[in-house]
């Protein structure tokens, strides 16, 4: 499997290409692209997205703003494309939505199987326990640009879809109580977290805690790999973890 590498400088760049040259999933490196690296002598870089490479998949690591070049490359030269940036507004979801159409697209706020698992487990827990109070936790190092993070929303949105109507709360500031049907949201920014998340759901008399942690970021790295070795072999449309675990 010959993979672009989309945002080959930052550090899930890094973690990926490290696993690449260990043979990860049979895949090799066919260019590893990053505009704003420093070193460019340590990367393939062609004129991108000017000329075609020979590759089978292209994954993007780098920042949601660069979803257009992605974009108009993977759509040119049809190439399946895993997106595991987070962070996309609208007109962003749009333009994934609009390549799924025509190439094979797997997009996931996380690359984690684990977290895959923490999405489903937390959703049976909120439909056993219709009353619950749920808050939701999310930490990671104090460099992290977007807040709430994108497994946090991807969370919230699996819960949601067992509480109808939830409204979502991001932090707690000031005096009021917590309404009955509501999703609390909170973020911690500090030192070097990869990433934690909890979903607490708490009644009178009992509270269920559940929790993923990345110990590194090669967890996302190997997920990103699977994805694509899987994503190879499927027709277009837009597919995400749950996908990959019920379909390996």
């Amino acid at each position: 499997m010959k993979v672009i590498l989309y945002g080959a400088g930052g550090r899930m760049g890094k973690e990926l290409l490290a696993l690449i040259e260990q043979g990860f999933c049979g895949a090799s490196i066919a260019a590893a692209i990053d505009k704003n690296f420093d070193h460019a002598d340590d990367f393939h870089l062609p004129a991108f997205p000017d000329c075609k490479i020979d590759a089978d998949v292209l994954i993007d690591f780098s920042n949601h703003i660069c979803i257009q070049e992605i974009e108009a490359y993977a759509r040119k030269y049809a190439l399946p494309t895993v997106i595991a940036t987070t962070g996309h507004e609208k007109e962003e979801l749009e333009k994934i939505h609009a390549l799924s159409q025509i190439v094979p697209v797997f997009y996931s706020a996380n690359m984690s199987i684990g977290v895959a698992m923490l999405c489903s487990l937390a959703a049976q827990c909120a439909s056993a326990f219709p009353k619950a109070d749920i808050e939701i936790i999310e930490k990671h190092h104090s460099g992290k640009l977007d807040a709430p993070s994108g497994t946090a929303l991807m969370l919230a949105q699996a819960l949601t879809k067992i509480r109808s109507g939830a409204a979502l709360v991001f932090g707690r500031s000031g005096k009021r109580a917590r309404e009955e049907n509501e999703i609390g949201i909170h973020s911690v920014r500090a030192g070097s977290i990869v990433g934690e998340h909890e979903v607490i759901i708490a009644t009178d008399s009992e509270i269920l805690t559940v929790k993923h942690e990345a110990k590194n970021r090669a967890v996302f790295a190997e997920g990103a790999l699977r994805a694509a070795s899987w994503l190879c072999t499927k027709p277009a449309g837009l597919y995400g973890m749950r996908d990959l675990i019920d379909n390996p």
